[in-house]
């Protein structure tokens, strides 16, 4: 098979069979084998009757249907579990990312030789409110993976089938495709200029709070990309800075008791002195550091995932 569609969706009833159309005529036109596979992340509207219908009329068409609402990130998951297609491409099911697209991403794919492609919305029909907090968003993602995309959230990409099939997605991890795969060890990761459109149907089911989610995610994904196996050299590293810089504070809170008892002047007692007790929680938050990194060493070392790596080729 060429091709594997997955379109998350949720309460997407109205644009389904315009949708499903749409992705017909572009795959018959370029004489691609593939399917399309809706999941249906706990839609309250009839969005899975249209499935259903959509199935009974095309072979092609798949479907999952999840009991609640989980996330993107969950039902982009369970849809990379059932492909089967040599190229996988990812859509909303909103109308705003265009089919059309499809053959020549799927060509960069096969004869290009990426990895992964993900699109770029050059010109969108979006609120200022939502394109300034994105353009910041993914010049923070540039700065801290080391890809250079402009538009890491687009919805439409395009991935080899093993590249789905090596990296897990999780929470809301789906922003980070690209991340994901160059931490699995494809790094050939490239991006295309697709065409944005306006939503013709239903409201958006994003508010501005996933851009606070958004960075919380990517310092998650850094942190473990850095330190998931050897969490001693964060925290230990930093606990033991923050000891023995509490440790040389108390050092210079009683050498200057000291010295001033030499000389004959004045002097407070040691525990009057703000620093003392500054250097104090210093070395104790040194500590609680250093063994929040010891008992990461040992989750770590006891992990199945300890010695799990990618392998590419084998003789």
């Amino acid at each position: 098979m060429d091709i594997s569609v997955v379109v998350p969706l949720y309460n997407e009833a109205e644009s389904l069979p315009e949708l499903h159309s749409w992705i017909k005529r572009v795959m018959n036109e370029n004489n691609f084998t593939y399917e399309i596979i809706f999941v249906s992340d706990g839609s309250t509207d009839n969005s899975w009757d249209v499935i259903e219908k959509l199935s009974q009329e095309d072979k092609a068409v798949k479907g999952i249907k999840f009991r609640r609402n989980y996330g993107k990130s969950p039902a982009l998951h369970m849809g990379f579990e059932k492909v089967q297609g040599d190229v996988v491409i990812t859509m909303d099911a909103d109308l705003q990312d265009s089919p059309d697209e499809i053959p020549e991403l799927y060509r960069m794919i096969t004869e290009d030789g990426y990895d992964l492609v993900s699109g770029w919305k050059q010109k969108r029909y979006d609120p200022k409110s939502k394109t300034i907090p994105t353009k910041l968003f993914n010049a923070t993602a540039r700065k801290v993976t080391g890809i250079k995309l402009h538009d890491f959230n687009c919805g439409l990409k395009a991935y080899r089938k093993e590249v789905v099939k090596s990296i897990e997605v999780y929470g809301d991890m789906h922003r980070y495709m690209p991340y994901l795969a160059k931490n699995a060890g494809y790094k050939k990761i490239g991006e295309k200029v697709v065409k944005h459109q306006a939503r013709k149907y239903g409201v958006t089911k994003f508010g501005l709070d996933r851009f606070v989610n958004g960075y919380l995610d990517l310092l998650t994904l850094w942190f473990f990309n850095k330190f998931a196996v050897k969490p001693m050299h964060f925290f230990g590293l930093l606990g033991s800075l923050m000891f023995v810089l509490g440790f040389i504070s108390v050092i210079v809170v009683g050498a200057n008791k000291l010295i001033s008892m030499w000389i004959g002047s004045s002097y407070r007692l040691v525990t009057e002195s703000p620093y003392f007790y500054l250097a104090l929680t210093a070395m104790i938050i040194g500590t609680l550091l250093f063994l929040a990194g010891f008992i990461g060493e040992l989750i770590a070392r006891n992990s199945q995932e300890r010695n799990r790596y990618n392998i590419e080729k084998e003789i």
